[in-house]
C-alpha cells in the first residue's frame, strides 16, 4: 500500500451499568450534553450520545448492559474521523492488511462507518461525516463498493424518510445554542 491513512482519534464509548446515573454524572462533571439517545431495536441496548462540542455529534457514547466479567472490556469502541470515502475505503484495506477482523459497514445516515475487531478483540470504527443529521442510533448496511455519488444518494433517501432529519448544518446551530 503506497498511502498510510493516519486518522485522529474522535470518540469513544464505554458500557456502563446504570445508564441514567452515568449520564447525569458525565453532564455535571465535564458539561457534556447529550445530543441523541435511543434503543438499538435488535440487542435492546441503549445508548447515550454526548458532546462538549457543537460541530461533533458525539464525543462520548454510553451503552447499556456492562457485564461484571474480566473477559469483557467496559471499552465499547474507538473511532477515528476520515475526510472521504475514498479514505474510508483504503483505512478499511489497510486494517485488513494488519490483521483486523470482523468488518461492519454501516451508514448511520449522520456519518458512513466501518467497524472491526483489532487482533485483541477491540472494536474500531472507521467513519467519514456525512452532511446530513438522523436521530441516533440509526444503521443502514452500506456497500462500499458503490460510487461515491450512489453512497451519497442512497444515503440522503434514506435518511429524508426519517423523523427528525435535517441538514448537519443545521443541527450544529441547534446544539452550539445549547452549549452557550
Amino acid at each position: 500500500m503506497s498511502q498510510t491513512i493516519r486518522a485522529p482519534l474522535t470518540h469513544a464509548g464505554i458500557r456502563v451499568r446504570n445508564l441514567p446515573a452515568m449520564r447525569a454524572f458525565y453532564e455535571q462533571a465535564l458539561g457534556l450534553i447529550v445530543t441523541d439517545a435511543g434503543r438499538r431495536p435488535v440487542s435492546g441496548q441503549e445508548f447515550v450520545f454526548m458532546t462538549a462540542e457543537a460541530d461533533k455529534h458525539h464525543q462520548f457514547v454510553l451503552v447499556s448492559g456492562r457485564v461484571d466479567s474480566s473477559q469483557v472490556s467496559t471499552v465499547f469502541q474507538l473511532s477515528f474521523r476520515l475526510t472521504s470515502l475514498a479514505q474510508l475505503r483504503l483505512a478499511q484495506a489497510q486494517a485488513r492488511e494488519a490483521g483486523a477482523t470482523r468488518f461492519v459497514p454501516i451508514s448511520h445516515g449522520n456519518a458512513w462507518s466501518v467497524y472491526y475487531d483489532d487482533p485483541e478483540g477491540n472494536t474500531v470504527e472507521i467513519y467519514v461525516d456525512s452532511p446530513w443529521y438522523v436521530p441516533q442510533p440509526f444503521g443502514d448496511p452500506l456497500d462500499l463498493s458503490q460510487s461515491d455519488d450512489e453512497i451519497l444518494r442512497q444515503t440522503e433517501t434514506r435518511c429524508r424518510q426519517v423523523q427528525g432529519f435535517m441538514p448537519a448544518e443545521h443541527w450544529q446551530a441547534q446544539v452550539s445554542a445549547r452549549l452557550i
